[in-house]
């Protein structure tokens, strides 16, 4: 063994071996995996060996993709063969709101270029014949759907890697990390010390423990999942003989069970209601190659379904169930990056589906620990989704929830109930009361819409508009026509300061720098040029500044601001700080027509549009509260956003409300909120601002000043601006009538996909349904009545770009 590599891998399952195959195939060959028993000795070697491409995020299904198609340069680099069977699959419909679900796949499918069908249950049992076709309404053919062996594309990986020059140690248990004082790392084993300039947590079952050996708590817990293979079943042999192919992988999600063909019989798991964690404190360090004690009791249930829905299964007998521990995250998705705080510390962890994505999190986390970026957007994977709120049991909460529910239909304006609520506002109870229909961003309770009285705030599910939208549009409404309030907390909220804070921020942003009790919006670029923020900049004085900016996004652009302090900085006093406020810091918005008059009836400050103009910022007393007051509002009308400490929170919306009773005053959520921004096409991070386009291409090319000096992503935007971008972030109407787009429907011109749908809803003031996208520059200023469909739940709807806002498209109420 090595006492010294550039990079120390932690954990020999599917996961780790991928990541330590992609650095030697980037480049990188002074690599080591270090295991503390035989490579697969975790959840890799019981694992059922499924893969397919669908996911609910297109961007992890990409990667999905990547995996699978890497199966075959990793047999041929290695010899060692993965046990591949790309058999197709059908995903059945048992009701039809999974039927619906399936029309959304087959449309995110073909995002990927990937063709597949959509059939009725009799056409699916013809390829599918041990199939009862009286249980189902209907199925999804698709081509990339199989199974493989856990053991061989471990290995296959392993040995490829060896082939690249790493190094593999096995039967060394890490016992402890230690960072130097020069930010490397020594990896105490039980054979002795390495030192690395990165180490890699995949530790798999072990994750959380390796993260706790650098101090933090990753949201990670196992799961027991238990699988049954049969006896040899007749129907079986009878397809592969007059078929000439293995039966078909299954996914029956209202059954709550998947199958493949096992040998001469058939293999099929559950993802059981009744789930039980596994070792939800700390997993044993002993535990191996182990089977956890069967509970056939506990997945009856399902198989009983199960058994119904496919008759062969009930005339053949149960050769073996396996039972094994798999770990999850709170969202089921993996956790992946580099963590806040700790220099050259990567996780992946909480691959659940490490034959579906072990390849994809590989490249991902080897492209961004060599270049910087993960050459994706893997936002639904980042490690740093999730902040310091997360502890075991919420996690325990959640990810029992994400199993119970794993084949469950997601509605798209469905809010799931466990670990709630965890964090609140001063004036949570007060929403409460007022009927306020909660969701959550961040792990904080967020005021969605607001029932009338008398109403339960209850939203009910669905694919189509819910009985929130006339409330919603009453929301609208009031902010259109005289004045609504929307609590504003969960936007993250940064404080910079220090002599060198103005450099620092012109070097970290875009955009041209702000006077003295000025805003700006500021696009935020890595060093590719893509876009990895969107906030509004502010400048209270020469030394102090404030950030506001996307809640969900705090602890990935902490992260970020972190890394890229000065030298004498990033230890403690020097030059430039900054902090996150969080909810150390909460806000109010106030807008519509009548919000200047609200906020005068509040303060002895002039406010009238020639004292306080549109991106002005200043501090001033707010009824009895001291406050932040930003002159703008995401709802892009006349408005103002209010910040207060906390304990001020609720004499702030009691004084707002009581002012603004004479004028109508409406309280508004979320919902509204993001309804009145798409009339002004105002995009969102993660969703419309991502880190795979440029700002050119987002729409922001107005808030880059390349005039300046030195900023990350300079020479890239330049480039940019000056080819011009490929895509362009467009606007568009859409024929809809009950139901709007969710996000990620193809967008088509002329009968072929050209860009898909970033996010979408009603824009209930303009009495219209919208979509924001990307298509081909070329196409973006094409505003013929129809030009271009979109693709919602199987029905092509018309849709027409919109190259102004719907809304005051001079801007004269927002700047008035």
């Amino acid at each position: 063994m090595k006492s010294q590599v550039q990079v120390v891998v932690i954990g020999g399952g599917v996961v780790g071996c991928s990541v330590l195959y992609h650095l030697t195939k980037l480049g990188w060959r002074d690599v080591m995996l270090i295991e503390r028993s035989e490579l697969t000795s975790g959840s890799s070697w019981h694992a059922a060996g499924g893969f397919h491409t669908l996911n609910g995020d297109p961007q992890v299904a990409k990667l999905q993709s990547y995996t699978i198609n890497l199966y075959k340069e990793i047999e041929e680099i290695s010899g060692q063969s993965t046990g591949f069977h790309l058999t197709e699959g059908v995903f059945l419909a048992a009701t039809p709101e999974r039927l619906e679900l399936l029309k959304v796949m087959q449309s995110q499918e073909k995002l990927l270029g990937i063709d597949t069908e959509l059939m009725t249950s009799k056409e699916a049992e013809k390829i599918l014949p041990i199939m009862d076709p009286n249980e189902f309404l209907g199925a999804l053919w698709t081509p990339m759907h199989g199974h493989l062996d856990p053991s061989g594309t471990t290995h296959a990986y392993a040995k490829s890697a060896k082939i690249g020059g790493a190094e593999i140690v096995l039967r060394n248990r890490v016992v402890e990390l230690i960072q130097t004082p020069e930010g490397h790392w020594d990896v105490v084993t039980e054979q002795g010390t390495v030192r690395a300039e990165h180490v890699v947590n995949a530790g798999g079952l072990w994750a959380r423990e390796v993260g706790r050996m650098v101090g933090i708590e990753l949201p990670v817990l196992a799961m027991e999942h238990m699988y049954l293979i049969t006896e040899d079943m007749p129907e079986v042999e009878e397809i592969n003989r007059t078929t000439g192919k293995e039966v078909l992988h299954v996914v029956d999600p209202d059954g709550e069970i998947y199958m493949r063909q096992e040998r001469k019989g058939m293999l099929m798991g559950t993802y059981e209601k009744a789930c039980v964690p596994w070792s939800p404190k700390e997993t044993p360090w002993d535990f191996g190659h182990e089977l956890l004690p069967e509970d056939l009791d506990r997945i009856a249930p399902s198989l009983e379904v199960g058994f119904r829905h496919f008759p062969p299964f009930q005339t053949t007998g149960i050769k073996q169930i396996i039972n094994g521990p798999f770990t999850f995250a709170p969202d089921g998705n993996p956790l992946v990056g580099p963590v806040r705080g700790l220099k050259n510390y990567w996780c992946a962890c909480g691959v659940m589906a490490g034959f579906s994505q072990g390849g994809g999190v590989g490249l991902a986390l080897a492209n961004w620990m060599i270049d910087g970026d993960p050459g994706f957007d893997i936002w639904g994977m980042d490690v740093a989704r999730y902040g310091d709120w997360t502890s075991m049991a919420y996690t325990n909460a959640k990810v029992r929830e994400n199993y119970s529910r794993r084949f469950k239909v997601r509605f798209p304006n469905e809010e799931l109930p466990a670990a709630r609520p965890l964090r609140t506002t001063p004036i949570y109870e007060k929403q409460k009361a007022a009927n306020a229909v909660f969701g959550v961003t961040y792990g904080l309770e967020q005021a969605l819409w607001y029932a009338p009285e008398g109403m339960e705030p209850v939203e009910k599910v669905t694919f189509k508009r819910s009985n929130a939208f006339e409330h919603i549009k009453a929301e609208c409404k009031a902010v259109r026509t005289s004045v609504g309030l929307c609590d504003i907390s969960s936007f993250a909220k940064y404080e910079v300061t220090g002599t060198g804070a103005e450099t620092w921020l012109s070097h970290m942003m875009a955009c041209k720098m702000p006077r003295t009790g000025r805003m700006t919006l500021a696009p935020m670029l890595n060093e590719n040029g893509k876009v990895i923020g969107d906030f509004t900049l502010a400048k209270l004085s020469d030394d102090r500044f404030f950030i506001f900016g996307s809640g969900t996004g705090e602890t990935y652009h902490m992260r970020w601001f972190e890394e890229h302090l000065p030298p004498d900085s990033k230890k403690g006093a020097g030059s430039v700080s900054i902090r996150a406020h969080g909810q150390g810091l909460v806000g109010l918005s106030l807008a519509g027509p009548k919000a200047r008059d609200v906020l005068a009836k509040l303060t002895y400050d002039d406010v009238s549009n020639d004292a306080f103009k549109f991106l002005q910022i200043k501090e001033m007393e707010v009824g009895m509260t001291h406050a932040i007051v930003g002159r703008v509002t995401f709802t892009g009308d006349l408005g103002y956003e209010i910040w207060v400490k906390p304990e001020f929170h609720a004499r702030l919306w009691d004084e707002l409300l009581a002012a603004g009773e004479e004028f109508g005053i409406k309280l508004f959520g979320a919902r509204a909120m993001r309804s009145l921004s798409l009339e002004k096409q105002f995009g969102s991070w993660a969703t419309e601002y991502r880190p795979i386009y440029g700002p050119y291409a987002a729409g922001m090319g107005r808030f880059v000043d390349l005039t300046k000096n030195g900023f990350i992503g300079q020479d890239a935007a330049r480039k940019e601006k000056e080819d011009g971008p490929a895509k362009r972030l467009v606007t568009l109407t859409v024929q809809a009538t009950d139901c709007d787009v969710m996000g990620n429907e193809p967008i088509y011109r002329d009968g072929k996909i050209v860009g898909y749908v970033t996010s979408g809803s009603y824009a209930h003031a303009a009495d219209c349904s919208v979509a924001m996208g990307y298509v081909p520059a070329e196409q973006a200023e094409d505003t013929t009545t129809g030009a271009f469909n979109i693709e919602v739940f199987g029905e092509m709807l018309p849709a027409t770009i919109q190259t102004e806002p719907l809304f005051d498209p001079k801007a004269e109420r927002m700047r008035g």
